[in-house]
C-alpha cells in the first residue's frame, strides 16, 4: 500500500505539472497575458510549491506523513474545482497557487517517504519511483489536448473543464493513502543531524545548485515547448503536444531503464553525465532548426535522471537528517525555479524588443533565447556536479 501510494502519488503529480503545457496557450489567450505576465504566472505558482516545500517536514513531524499526504492530494482536488469556477484571473491565479501548495507539499512527503523505505538499491528505486512521474508526463499532453476539445451536452470542456477532471483524480491516492499504514520517523531528536551543520556543509549548497539547475531545465520544457512549436515552426497543436510527451515518454524511459546505472557509476558522476548530454540536445535543438527538433525530446533522457539521484545522494549522506536535509534542499530549489521561471519570460521579452517586438523574427529569436536558457541551466548543472566530483575526491567521500 506504501508503494501504491507513492506510485500513484508520482502519477497525480506527472498529470498536474504537465498538462499547462498545451493550456497555456489557451490560458494567455483568453486572460490577455504577453510572455513576460505568463513568466510571472509561473514564477508565483512556484513561490507557492516553495511556501509548501518549507513547512511540509515540519507538518509531518507534527501530525505524520499519513495525514500530510491526504492533505496535499486534498489541496489538489480543490484547485481542480476553484480552476474550473474561475472566470477572472485574480481566482484562477489563486487557484493555480494552490495548486502548486499541494504538488510542494506531496514532493516532500514523497521524497521522505521514499527515502525511509528505499535503503537498498536507493538510487534504482529513486528513479523508479520517478519514472511514474515520467510515464503520466509522456501522456498528460495528450490526454489534455484531447480533453479540452471534449464536448458534454453543448458544454466543452476546454482548459478550464480539463483541469477539473484530472485534478479531482488525487481523489484515488487518498484512499490508498487513508488504507495505507506508513512508517515513522524513528530517529530520535539527539540523533538528527542539526539544521546548523547541516548548511555548513558546502556539499549540501553544491547539491541545491545542481537540483535548481536541473528542474528549471526540467520543468521549463512542459511549459515552454508547446509555446515554442507553435510560436516559431507554427506547428499545431497536436503535433507541438506530441512532441512534448516524446519528450516525456524519453524522460519516464530513461528513469525507468537507467536506475541501475546511477548506482553502478555513483550518484555525482551520474549527475555530470546525463545533465551534459541534456544540454547538448537542448542547444542542438534549438540551433540546428526544424529538421533537429526531435533533439528537443531527446533531451529528456538526460535531465529525467537529476532530481531522484540527488534524492538518493541525500538520503545517503544524510542518513539520520534525510528528511531535513530533502527539505532545506528543495525549498531552496522552489527560489532557483521561481527565478528560473521568471527569466525565461524576461529574456524572451527582452530578446523579441531588440529583434522587433511585433515582428516575427523577433518573436522567433525570442523564443530561441527563451529557450537557450533552459539549456542553459543544464549545462550548469554540469558544472556544478563537476565541482561537486573534486570537492569530494579530495575528501574520498564520492558517493
Amino acid at each position: 500500500m506504501q508503494l501504491a501510494t507513492i506510485f500513484i502519488g508520482f502519477v497525480i503529480f506527472g498529470f498536474s505539472e504537465n498538462i499547462k503545457g498545451p493550456a497555456i496557450p489557451r490560458i494567455q489567450f483568453d486572460f490577455m497575458l504577453n510572455e513576460s505576465q505568463l513568466g510571472s504566472l509561473l514564477s508565483l505558482n512556484a513561490l507557492g510549491y516553495l511556501l509548501a516545500c518549507s513547512f511540509t517536514a515540519y507538518l509531518t513531524r507534527i501530525w505524520g506523513i499519513k495525514i500530510v499526504t491526504v492533505i496535499s492530494f486534498a489541496a489538489m482536488a480543490m484547485s481542480g474545482i476553484f480552476i474550473f469556477i474561475s472566470q477572472h484571473y485574480a481566482l484562477f491565479s489563486a487557484s493555480y497557487f494552490l495548486m502548486y501548495i499541494g504538488n510542494g507539499m506531496l514532493e516532500i512527503g514523497l521524497a521522505i517517504l521514499g527515502a525511509r523505505i528505499f535503503v537498498k538499491n536507493t538510487g534504482t528505486m529513486m528513479n523508479l519511483t520517478h519514472g511514474f512521474y515520467g510515464l503520466s508526463s509522456t501522456v498528460a499532453p495528450l490526454i489534455a489536448t484531447g480533453l479540452m476539445k471534449v464536448t458534454i451536452n453543448g458544454y466543452t470542456l476546454d482548459w478550464r473543464g480539463m483541469y477539473l477532471v484530472m485534478l479531482l483524480l488525487s481523489i484515488i491516492p487518498i484512499i490508498f493513502a487513508l488504507l495505507s499504514s506508513f512508517p515513522r520517523d524513528e530517529i530520535s531528536h539527539e540523533d538528527r543531524v542539526p539544521l546548523k551543520k547541516l548548511i555548513k556543509d558546502p556539499v549540501i549548497w553544491l547539491m541545491v545548485l545542481i537540483l535548481s539547475f536541473g528542474v528549471v531545465s526540467e520543468l521549463a520544457v512542459g511549459g515552454w515547448l508547446v509555446n515554442f512549436l507553435e510560436k516559431a515552426y507554427e506547428w499545431d497543436t497536436v503535433s507541438a503536444s506530441g512532441m512534448l510527451s516524446a519528450f516525456f515518454l524519453c524522460f519516464s524511459l530513461a528513469r525507468l531503464l537507467l536506475g541501475p546505472l546511477t548506482d553502478k557509476f555513483g550518484f555525482t558522476l551520474s549527475l555530470i553525465i546525463f545533465s551534459g548530454v541534456s544540454a547538448i540536445c537542448t542547444f542542438i535543438a534549438i540551433f540546428g532548426g526544424e529538421k533537429l527538433a526531435f533533439f528537443f525530446a531527446a533531451s529528456g533522457i538526460g535531465i529525467a535522471m537529476i532530481y531522484p539521484t540527488v534524492m538518493a545522494f541525500v538520503a545517503r549522506r544524510y542518513p539520520n537528517g534525510s528528511d531535513t536535509a530533502i527539505t532545506f534542499t528543495v525549498t531552496l530549489m522552489g527560489v532557483g525555479s521561481v527565478i528560473g521561471n521568471y527569466l525565461i519570460g524576461a529574456v524572451t521579452e527582452l530578446t523579441k524588443g531588440i529583434f522587433g517586438a511585433d515582428t516575427h523574427l523577433g518573436l522567433f529569436r525570442g523564443l530561441q533565447a527563451g529557450y537557450g536558457f533552459i539549456g542553459l541551466c543544464a549545462a550548469l548543472c554540469s558544472i556544478a556536479g563537476v565541482i561537486l566530483y573534486f570537492y569530494l575526491s579530495k575528501r574520498k567521500e564520492v558517493i
